[in-house]
């Protein structure tokens, strides 16, 4: 069974650019019913199906299979909101591998830091860049951000 846990950060620095460039995702939303999502992203030239739980804590359920490429880019057609856009660079910091989002699109101007963790209680060095910790508040949840844009808010 996947879980994923992980907190979630706004970012107000610049130094995790240091780490060089990221790649480009690309991901819409299937269904964004209240306890479950199903996702469908390309991310460079891959891509995934992702089906997850509602999250209990800080931890959910996760499943996610790759699919082709050219399969993902028709079920992005099917998704009832706009594809969300980022480019994802993944910053190594005090054993963690961060991974910080800046969006493009209706969300461009938002920047968040996400680090998977293995347990709840596993404590997480904060880089100098990561500001106010967002993990509870559902509006930064990519499948929030495809039905109501960072730029509406």
């Amino acid at each position: 069974m996947g879980v994923e846990i992980e907190r979630k950060y706004l970012v107000t620095g610049d130094g995790w650019r240091e780490a060089g460039p990221g790649t480009l995702y690309r991901q819409g939303y299937l269904c964004t019913e209240p306890g479950r999502t199903v996702r469908v992203r390309i991310e460079g030239e891959r891509a995934f199906l992702t089906v997850k739980s509602r999250a209990t804590g800080l931890t959910r359920l996760e499943f996610e299979y790759a699919v082709p490429v050219a399969d993902a880019q028709e079920m992005l057609g099917l998704c009832p909101h706009a594809a969300v856009e980022k480019v994802r660079t993944k910053v190594p910091f005090e054993g963690h591998v961060w991974e910080v989002d800046e969006y493009r699109g209706d969300n461009a101007g938002l920047v968040i830091a996400e680090c998977e963790l293995v347990s709840e209680d596993e404590a997480v060095e904060l880089p100098g860049w990561v500001g106010e910790e967002v993990t509870g508040d559902h509006r930064y949840a990519n499948s929030q951000l495809a039905v109501r844009s960072f730029r509406s808010w």
